[in-house]
């Protein structure tokens, strides 16, 4: 969600994620995301959930075309950016638009963060989103909890957030969101690697105001993906 500087020394594991970028192919198409761990820390690498967020959302399990779609969190843009791709977007637009206006004008597929990850999310969304489609795509400051007025309230129909139950001090926060962009009939989808008692503390809070079930579950990455609704 944030963006966090960490020193490289204290997650040598991690070294995976030091690459300047990182390559995909989903919807039949080469995604190349620039990555920065060492300027940008969490939100400037792509993470395992959102990997598989991606190759969920290709097994066609879930109805993309033409559906509101928001993604939460977003940090480089892969899972709004495959959403795009694989169907979210009205192809009858003309540019990508980039907003942090007192309110935020709906789009087709709108891909969000906090405003330090702004500048590199949208630099990735314009390279990987082809000119057909960039005008249905916003790239959009959202903290979670902050001024949710600018965003419909209940007015996205699939709600996308990859690896972003992590830190506990988010948790009403992210809830609140979740609640203000959803209406009954909103499917959100979270990708997530349980880690911590902590993160079922989240997933117990989610299920008070929605029905949630678990959907997927990648047992190499150890992700699961649950799907909520609003009770």
């Amino acid at each position: 969600m944030a963006l966090v500087p960490y020193d490289e020394n204290v997650l040598p594991s991690l070294a995976k994620l030091h690459s300047a970028s990182a390559d995909f192919r989903f919807a039949e198409r080469r995604i190349r995301l620039a990555q920065d761990w060492r300027g940008g820390g969490v939100a400037a690498v792509v993470w395992d959930a959102a990997v598989v967020m991606c190759m969920y959302l290709e097994l066609g399990r879930v109805d993309l075309k033409n559906r509101t779609t928001i993604e939460l969190g977003a940090g480089t843009g892969l899972v709004g950016i495959v959403a795009a791709l694989l169907g979210a977007c009205d192809s009858h637009r003309h540019s990508i638009k980039f907003h942090s206006a007192l309110f935020v004008e709906r789009a087709d597929v709108t891909i969000t963060d906090r405003s330090p990850a702004l500048e590199f999310l949208e630099a990735n969304v314009k390279e990987n989103v082809p000119s057909h489609l960039q005008g249905a795509v916003r790239v959009s400051e959202l903290t979670w909890g902050d001024r949710l007025e600018r965003y419909p309230s209940g007015g996205y129909e699939l709600v996308l957030g990859a690896d972003i139950v992590y830190l506990e001090e988010t948790f009403s926060a992210l809830l609140r969101t979740l609640e203000h962009l959803s209406s009954e009939s909103t499917e959100v989808l979270l990708a997530c690697r349980i880690r911590y008692e902590r993160d079922e503390r989240f997933l117990s809070m989610l299920g008070d105001r929605f029905s949630v079930q678990e959907v997927f579950y990648d047992s190499q990455r150890d992700v699961r993906i649950y799907r909520a609704v609003k009770l």
